[in-house]
């Protein structure tokens, strides 16, 4: 198969060959892995009970994926990916906001799965082989897990969506298998181990378990949606069924692994750690269905990650391939496995990493959205691209390239969730008028949200008023 060459460029519609279906199967298969799963573990390590944790899970699900999946039908209508597109709102050099959020989202979730795939496969050849666990057995299989994440990554979207078809259906047997091995120790009273409610109260870690377990599921995904809606044509398949498939892609890729996480988490009894009890308690027969989830759901899910980052970085140096944009992100990426496995505790680590960036990702995609009920999806798919031209001009060329109302409009609301934000260690001085509660993520979104509608009251630009045509940045015009 041929490695994709397209980057943040506008997709044909002769290209545009995917369907909701695949859009389900990319979704759902890239999701069924350790990089996931870990999340359903926070709730129990934050000290709550069975149905506690699994009403936090489903509960932050559900509010994400109405909030996130509405953006998959703005790159079915502009046939590049979402950071892009935001160039509606944000201006051709505005949309650089977007690239940023998105890079940094895709970062930490790659280097979070390639991290916790490793931990648990080092811990498996350990039970099978004698492995020792030591840096040079984790440097030999972190570097396993991000070469074979490359290979992925580079050959681009029809490799990843065939990996993905494969995985939907080998992870689920893998999983169900799971159910079977870790039911006997299983129990829905809180974990001992825990030390009782991680924020003193009930509601409190609830909320705190919603937000970083539940929610920052389909936040994760606020750029990454268009980079499969752009290979699906507006012209076959209608607005209604890709959200249908996207909400349908979302729930289950989430919910199915995070449940299964939260439910070996009391089976294994992992309080302080997910790595280590869930391969300690793995009975005999179950350690190569759990080696083979670790690698093959790790590099499925992180191939697709990278696929992004490659793309954003694509997006924020234009004269960078989408290949080689790829192979530097994975660079970096492995650096940040390293990093976290000797230098983070896992429960910290992942909680900030989520809080952080739901708190500045939100603003981003609530303003992305009002701009597109404003101008009713309609987009100039041109004059998007008029920054990977180096050129100037075209209706979204606003201020020298940048939408000022959107852009400080996120700032403010991204500034507000960082200052409402409730992290292991640190603690924002808005937290008051919330009661200690984390609600950074509505904060942001709310703030940002009325912030554009007051700076920004005419409405979104539309293809109809047509602006001076894009002209070369070397014609000096």
């Amino acid at each position: 198969m041929p490695i994709e060459q397209r980057g943040v460029d506008t997709i044909p519609d002769v290209e545009r060959t995917s369907g909701p279906r695949d859009l389900v199967s990319i979704l759902l298969g890239s999701n069924l892995c350790l990089g996931v799963i870990i999340f359903g573990w926070l709730p129990p390590s934050f000290g709550l009970g069975w149905w506690a944790s699994v009403s936090s899970i489903v509960a932050g699900t559900l509010v994400g994926t109405v909030l996130t999946a509405p953006l998959a039908l703005i790159s079915l209508r502009t046939a590049t990916n979402l950071s892009t597109s935001s160039g509606a709102q944000f201006g051709v050099r505005g949309r650089l906001v977007g690239s940023v959020v998105g890079l940094l989202l895709a970062l930490g979730y790659t280097a979070l799965t390639v991290w916790i795939g490793g931990d648990v496969m080092v811990g498996v050849l350990g039970r099978l082989f004698g492995l020792e666990a030591d840096g040079v057995s984790y440097a030999l299989v972190y570097g396993l897990l991000a070469a074979a994440t490359v290979a992925g990554a580079v050959y681009g979207y029809k490799v990843l969506l065939t990996m993905s078809r494969v995985l939907a259906i080998g992870m689920t047997a893998l999983l169900v298998l799971g159910v079977v091995a870790y039911a006997p120790h299983f129990t829905t009273s809180a974990l001992p181990e825990a030390g009782g409610y991680l924020l003193g109260g009930f509601w409190p870690t609830w909320c705190l378990a919603a937000v970083a377990a539940g929610l920052s599921g389909p936040i994760a995904f606020i750029t990454l949606l268009g980079d499969y809606t752009r290979y699906i044509s507006p012209a076959r398949h209608t607005n209604r069924r890709v959200l249908h498939a996207t909400w349908l892609g979302l729930m289950l890729g989430l919910l199915v692994p995070q449940l299964f996480g939260t439910f070996t988490a009391y089976g294994a009894h992992a309080a302080l750690d997910y790595a280590g009890p869930l391969v300690d308690a793995s009975p005999t027969w179950y350690l190569v269905p759990l080696l083979l989830s670790a690698s093959a759901g790790s590099v499925g899910n992180a191939g697709l990650m990278l696929y992004s980052m490659g793309l954003d970085l694509d997006a924020i140096l234009p004269r960078a391939s989408r290949a080689r944009a790829t192979y530097t992100v994975a660079v970096v990426a492995t650096v940040c496995v390293f990093v976290g496995h000797y230098a983070w505790n896992a429960q910290s680590a992942m909680t900030s990493f989520v809080l952080l960036l739901t708190a500045i990702g939100t603003p981003w995609a609530v303003i992305t959205l009002i701009g597109f009920a404003r101008s009713r999806g309609r987009y100039d798919a041109d004059a998007l691209q008029v920054f990977n031209r180096r050129s100037r001009g075209g209706i979204y060329w606003y201020k020298a390239g940048w939408n000022v109302p959107a852009t400080v409009s996120w700032a403010i609301g991204a500034g507000v969730g960082l200052l409402a934000v409730s992290l292991p260690s640190y603690e924002g001085p808005l937290l008051h008028l919330t009661g200690g509660v984390d609600c950074s993520f509505l904060l942001s979104g709310l703030v940002g949200g009325v912030a554009y509608l007051l700076l920004a009251p005419r409405g979104a630009v539309v293809p109809e008023e047509t602006a001076a045509e894009p002209v070369p940045a070397e014609s000096g015009a």
